[in-house]
């Protein structure tokens, strides 16, 4: 039997430079964003933007792609220089209300997801990030996007006819991300 995952730990898409979060969107923001290589309107630049590097947690809270006005995944590859520097301003969801309200970045933690959608016993990161540091995300922190639906689509499809073997070979390969150690405080903290 396996040894179980650390109930607290970002796993994700990533290489020495750069991290892949995911994001869902309807067609006309992610149209606009592959378009422009970048966030641009009509994505709105006046509310909190949450990313996932947890592909599963994102195909969990989007339905596959299929709840309205998130029929489009994408891929969004941002530096770890930004991953890093959102990460080191965020304010645990569970943290005091007014430091909460308060913080440019909220990290909150949520049951990673099975294939199928099944809550597991670990936990994967979502970090929201605030409006006065959305255009830092969109303008310094993304080297691409990459739309994931068709992809997104044939995996569920796969799903759901009952060859999850073959599903599971279209996800994006995740693997423990290396936090530096006032990070790991930083979010772990309960």
């Amino acid at each position: 039997m396996a040894p179980l995952a650390p109930q607290y730990q970002i796993r994700a898409d990533y290489d020495a430079d750069t991290i892949v979060v995911y994001q869902a969107y309807a067609p006309a923001i992610a149209d606009a964003a592959l378009r422009a290589g970048r966030f641009v309107a009509p994505f709105s630049f006046r509310r909190m933007t949450w990313i996932k590097p947890s592909f599963l947690w994102l195909m969990h809270r989007s339905n596959w792609a299929r709840k309205s006005g998130q029929e489009r995944v994408l891929a969004v590859r941002i530096s770890r220089q930004g991953w890093e520097e959102a990460l080191s301003q965020a304010v645990l969801t569970t943290s005091d209300p007014a430091e909460v309200a308060q913080a440019t970045v909220h990290v909150q933690w949520d049951p990673e997801r099975s294939l199928r959608g099944a809550a597991l016993n670990h936990y994967s990161i979502q970090v929201g990030i605030g409006r006065k540091l959305i255009s830092t995300f969109t303008d310094d922190w993304i080297v691409g996007l990459t739309d994931l639906t068709p992809q997104v689509r044939k995996a569920a499809t796969l799903v759901q006819n009952g060859n999850a073997a073959k599903a599971q070979r279209l996800l994006p390969a995740e693997r423990v991300y290396p936090l530096p150690r006032p990070l790991e405080s930083r979010l772990f903290r309960r």
